[in-house]
């Protein structure tokens, strides 16, 4: 869970894209997916949750939720459950699209 919390915060702060984020850790480091995609497909509520107890129970503030995962979940975008998180799901369709909220044009 720290890895995708620091992969939120990456996001949040500007650092690199979703795509570019997930690509990264898909060729650097082998993984089958990428740390955003892996918190749309486990539940950006459950990570949530999962982080508060972790930042609760150590008292470390490298375990504190990304404020843009707290909003996420507050905007009830909570990944594949919801439809869209970092990606947007399409029924029936295995293609993955960066949701709008996180492309070049969103702020345009």
């Amino acid at each position: 869970m720290p890895m995708i919390n620091e992969a939120v915060y990456s996001l949040f702060e500007g650092v690199a894209g979703v795509s570019e984020i997930d690509t990264i850790m898909k060729l650097g480091m082998a993984h089958p997916m990428g740390p955003l995609q892996l918190a749309d497909f486990i539940g950006l509520d459950v990570c949530l949750s999962i982080l508060r107890v972790l930042h609760d129970g150590f008292g470390q503030p490298k375990y504190a939720p990304c404020p843009l995962l707290v909003n996420m979940v507050t905007a009830g975008y909570l990944g594949v459950k919801s439809g869209e998180g970092f990606y947007k799901y399409t029924p029936g369709s295995k293609d993955l699209v960066v949701s709008a909220r996180f492309t070049a044009s969103a702020g345009s």
